[in-house]
């Protein structure tokens, strides 16, 4: 391996298509880069591809030890490796040869925790921490990802000058980086991204499913449908993959490859952590959940295959109803409840990430995290610069579904939106995302809900108390005696 002429500007270890994405990446932007990877394959792989794609200035290294010390100090180096256990016995090799003040940033997908123990850990040996998120996929590794880093302000200062230019550039907001905060953060503001990604993805397949069950829509007309709908206030990279996919033929036989994928959906994690979070704050979020539920339900395709035959053996089809629809009618109602049920997604993924920062004191600022998705990550969309806006607009705004410019979109589409779901009721089409946000919308927005009888059960079984709506404190009734004695 050649060696470089002086010490690197910073180093990265795990070489899987991210780690060696990111390192080109780096490499590219003018910043010499040591790589390590604990199969030396990958070494020579990643070598290799930054000599084809313009002799970047990337080095690799067999050992632990001579990676580390080709470094230039304070060293710098990023882990790329799977969360858990590989991410703790990759600190233990690199950190034998590091010095006090120098720094570890792990970007890989890490549960919040792990990241605050590792900083502490860290820090008794002097050295500093850094959790980031990377979004974006292996394209935005290489070309700009969204980048979140938490833990060390002083180490994100050391790599501020590199991650500004290796992320996402955005003409008129800048940069898609920012120091999001203290502690775990980084890495529960990503985990935060991809609950919200997993909401996103769902609705747009329920809008797919309504569109080919009900209308009747070919791929080709869903590309084309889809292709509109991205260049305007839907625009945005799922939308734009989505489009593509409709035209995608299928290379091992006739017609086209999505209809030949099998409809079981796969997950790593992040989507399941953010759900159990909602649960430990107290924070409403069904449309990511619905999504999450919807993954296992996937899952489970032979049970469904076996239930699909028990009724329809009992005369109930997969579509209940076979009516003619209004093919134009229908595409302009389903744009409208996917826009007004992606509101209601992103609303609650913004209310976990504030009640986590006041739980934690991490002083997140929510415009800003709109602000660094606008580009490079998985989420990104033109629907981000409102989202940013109206937190500019009002810091301490309580839930998105109440900006004015928000809620005023909601109004003008809420009509179509229970049109879409009333459609899919009555069709026997599943429809959870957009089922669920409207509920949410529709139980957020009333001012008495029927938690009153809920509240008064509590109290008549368990004696839990209530609040009354027109005298201060706390009550308790003898229900049950009242009962009895009604009944006399």
């Amino acid at each position: 391996m050649a060696a470089p002429p002086k010490p690197t500007r910073i180093g990265l270890a795990g070489l899987a298509v991210m780690g060696q994405n990111l390192a080109l990446n780096i490499a590219e932007k003018g910043f010499p880069i040591s790589v390590y990877n604990r199969t030396s394959s990958k070494v020579d792989e990643t070598v290799e591809r930054a000599k084809k794609e313009g002799n970047l200035p990337l080095y690799g290294f067999h050992d632990p030890e001579s990676f580390v010390k080709s470094i230039q100090k304070p060293r710098v180096v990023i882990m790329l490796v799977k969360a858990g256990a590989p991410v703790d016995q990759t600190i233990k090799t690199l950190s034998v040869f590091l010095e006090k003040g120098d720094c570890i940033i792990d970007g890989g997908n890490e549960w919040y925790e792990n990241t605050e123990r590792r900083e502490k850990a860290m820090a008794e040996l002097g050295l500093l921490y850094l959790g980031m998120g990377v979004s974006g996929g292996e394209e935005g590794a290489r070309y700009g990802p969204s980048m979140m880093p938490g833990g060390s302000f002083e180490a994100y200062k050391y790599i501020e000058d590199i991650l500004l230019k290796v992320s996402a550039q955005v003409p008129d907001s800048g940069p898609c980086v920012t120091y999001i905060g203290k502690g775990g953060s980084g890495n529960f503001v990503k985990m935060i991204h991809n609950g919200i990604e997993y909401g996103d993805m769902q609705l747009i397949a329920e809008a797919y499913d309504v569109l080919k069950s009900v209308g009747k829509l070919s791929n080709e007309e869903l590309q084309k449908v889809f292709s509109e709908w991205n260049k305007g206030e839907l625009l945005s990279f799922l939308i734009e993959i989505t489009a593509d996919i409709f035209g995608i033929k299928d290379d091992k036989g006739d017609g086209y490859l999505v209809d030949k994928v099998l409809d079981k959906t796969g997950m790593k994690g992040t989507g399941k952590w953010t759900v159990q979070q909602a649960a430990e704050l107290s924070i409403a979020a069904p449309t990511i959940e619905s999504s999450l539920d919807a993954r296992f339900l996937s899952g489970l395709k032979d049970e469904r295959v076996e239930a699909s035959k028990v009724f329809k053996a009992g005369g109930f089809g997969d579509i209940l109803t076979d009516q003619e629809v209004d093919k134009a009618k229908l595409v302009d109602d389903v744009r409208q409840a996917l826009y007004a049920s992606k509101i209601c997604s992103y609303a609650q993924g913004m209310n976990l990430i504030r009640a986590k920062s006041i739980e934690k004191g991490w002083d997140l600022k929510l415009g800003e995290l709109a602000r660094i998705w606008k580009g490079g990550c998985i989420i990104r969309a033109v629907f981000l610069d409102r989202i940013k806006q109206a937190y500019d607009r009002n810091s301490d705004l309580a839930n998105l579904l109440v900006d004015p410019e928000f809620s005023k979109e909601i109004i003008e589409r809420q009509s179509a939106w229970r049109r879409v779901v009333c459609l899919a009721v009555n069709s026997g089409i599943s429809t959870p995302g957009m089922s669920a946000s409207l509920a949410y919308f529709d139980t957020y927005r009333r001012a008495r809900l029927p938690a009153n009888l809920v509240q008064a059960q509590r109290d008549y079984f368990g004696a839990h108390t209530y609040e009354r709506t027109d005298v201060e404190g706390a009550f308790h009734t003898e229900w049950f005696k009242l009962a009895k004695q009604s009944k006399i």
